[in-house]
């Protein structure tokens, strides 16, 4: 490569494009299955691949000790994902091949399988049409180590694993309650969750295995087995209580099972931070720049400096400057639109703060090609608003900024020479925070990925809500 035309010029759209399509993970996928399934011919196999289009399908395993609440917690999951749920019954049940009737002698000789005819019976499940399009939900499988380096010989990979966790106590207690309908598969608990109509109460039937020494031998192979399973899932693993009420539970593995595992794809963050006047926008600007490199682009700062430097643009600015008028929209943008387009920008990534600020702008903004890739909205009550900014005074001799709450004078000469800002004044800052809050609602739907923090917190909590946000792929809505 000819060292004298670096540093090399990559387009905006190029990077953009690719995040915005997904193309690394989308080749990192095909890679992976072709690995796993080694195809005579790799062409048509990557075609039907990419035919498909499941790699965003849900594809989860759950896992607990028994009366955990794992198999309702996998119903519910299944319900809301529309998607396919598998136990060992259903794969038993399912009459389909071969392997379902060896299955079927098996299981009812020893209600057991063996792992490998376990494991070939998913396999042959998962290849089915609908599990493709629809995914899967693994209930209580793997049990074992063995069967869990089965599944990964044989390329089944879940994307998220969600393991249960009671005390023993709890559990038995649990176990003994329970109850299944033999007509819906329902279960029910004689103290947690009795169905209040006769009719149900009078079918539901006591499971085989729920009494305390039964109880107490399948946990203590649960915990001799649990053990060896999670070390063959490092980072998709999470860890939930079920100590707690189920619907608790359900939402916690829902919110899990909507995220996207970081990805190991270039990324070069374009952050904006959205948020009324002393939000924090400034400072958290300010902590990305310092710890990531990211270009801090704030509006106002960037035209006073166009400005100051008597570019191309300072002339159609000077004007509503000397006069304390609003810049046109139409000059911000190509502002903007110039400085977003430098090389550093484009290399290191941005976070702009102070535009856009209503409906109009965000889409001029869009329009240049610069569309960010992370948004954040500071949400900050009134009340913390004016205590942040009304108290802000400026000491006249020495420049020196104090706050009358939290860095107060250290003497009453300098506090009878205070003098505060036009714009910190009360009535400024109601004005300042009805605007913006009658513009957020159009913004937050444009920006329909925006994640929404409380910026009434430390400043540093929120940088680690803002870094966790930017560290790892934006949450899924729905599969």
């Amino acid at each position: 490569m000819d060292a004298t035309t670096a540093p090399h010029r990559i387009p905006p759209e190029m990077p953009q494009y690719g995040e915005a399509n997904h193309i690394f993970e989308m080749m990192q996928n095909m890679l992976e299955q072709l690995l796993i399934h080694q195809p005579k011919d790799p062409i048509p196999f990557m075609i039907n691949h990419l035919q498909q289009d499941n790699d965003n399908v849900p594809k989860i395993v759950i896992l607990g000790p028994p009366a955990s609440g794992k198999t309702t917690i996998a119903m519910w999951l299944s319900k809301h994902l529309k998607s396919n749920l598998l136990t060992v019954e259903n794969l038993v049940a399912k009459d389909y091949s071969f392997l379902s009737d060896d299955a079927k002698r098996q299981y009812q000789k020893t209600k057991a399988l063996p792992s490998m005819l376990l494991v070939r019976l998913i396999r042959a499940r998962l290849s089915e049409d609908d599990f493709i399009k629809q995914g899967w939900i693994l209930d209580g499988i793997p049990e074992t180590r063995e069967q869990a380096l089965m599944m990964q010989t044989l390329g089944i990979a879940p994307r998220h694993v969600i393991v249960l966790t009671a005390p023993d106590t709890v559990l038995i207690e649990r176990n003994v309650g329970k109850r299944i309908d033999p007509q819906t598969g329902e279960i029910y608990h004689t103290t947690f969750d009795w169905p209040p109509e006769p009719e149900i109460q009078n079918r539901l039937r006591a499971p085989a295995g729920i009494w305390e020494p039964e109880t107490a031998q399948r946990l203590l192979e649960h915990h001799r087995n649990i053990v060896r399973v999670l070390p063959a899932y490092p980072k998709i693993l999470k860890v939930l209580s079920a100590d707690q009420p189920c619907v608790d539970v359900f939402y916690q593995a829902l919110t899990y099972v909507q995220t996207r595992h970081r990805s190991n794809a270039p990324f070069t963050p374009r952050v904006l931070l959205c948020g009324p006047v002393g939000s924090g926008k400034s400072l958290q600007a300010a902590l990305l720049a310092q710890k990531y490199g990211l270009i801090n682009v704030c509006c106002g700062q960037l035209l006073k400096e166009v400005v100051a430097n008597e570019s191309k643009f300072s002339e159609a600015i000077r004007p509503y400057f000397e006069q304390e008028l609003t810049v046109p929209d139409r000059i911000i943008v190509k502002v903007l639109g110039q400085r977003l387009g430098q090389h550093d920008c484009v290399q290191r990534g941005w976070v702009l703060h102070g535009f856009p600020r209503d409906l109009d702008q965000a889409r001029l903004l869009d329009s240049l090609d610069h569309s960010p890739n992370r948004v954040f909205f500071l949400n900050v009550p009134l009340d913390s608003i004016m205590e942040r900014l009304t108290l802000r005074r400026t000491d006249p001799v020495t420049g020196e900024r104090y706050h009358l709450m939290y860095k107060p004078p250290p003497t009453m000469e300098i506090q009878d020479r205070l003098l505060q800002n036009p714009k910190d004044t009360e009535d400024w800052v109601k004005l300042k925070m009805d605007l913006f809050y009658k513009n957020s609602a159009e913004l937050e739907g444009f920006y329909k990925d925006a994640i929404i923090l409380n910026g009434d917190q430390d400043p540093y909590t929120v940088f680690e809500y803002i870094e966790s946000g930017i560290i790892y792929p934006v949450p899924s809505k729905v599969f």
